[in-house]
């Protein structure tokens, strides 16, 4: 019985070794085609694409990264912070999601001083 359970377990780990690198795949996909249609100036595209990737895997930083972006640039601030946030959770010793969060902290700090003059 002991034996029987093991290689459940095993095989259980295993099986879910390809669903995970699927969901990074398809995650990655996600990503991708957000770049391009961003780049295209399609932001709301690309917002629905890196949700889409956050869903298929929510642990992929770039796609958090990618997502407070677009919600920067569309001006949902509180969306863009909660994304940055939860991106450098994920990966705190990403230079580029630090950049990219300390840059909107800067930009956004200092507009929030000149309003509340």
């Amino acid at each position: 019985m002991l034996r029987f359970l093991v290689v459940v377990t095993l095989l259980s780990a295993l099986s879910a070794a390809p669903a995970y690198a699927d969901a990074r795949g398809d995650a990655r996909q996600q990503v991708e085609f957000g770049i391009a249609v961003a780049q295209k100036g399609l932001w709301r595209e690309a917002i629905f694409r890196w949700l889409r990737a956050t869903e298929l895997d929510p642990t992929y930083a770039q796609a958090f990264n990618n997502l407070a972006i677009a919600y920067e640039h569309e001006g949902d601030l509180v969306k863009a912070r909660e994304a940055y946030e939860k991106a450098l959770r994920l990966d705190p010793n990403n230079p580029l999601i630090k950049q990219n969060h300390d840059l909107f902290k800067e930009i956004n700090d200092r507009t929030g001083r000149k309003d509340g003059r």
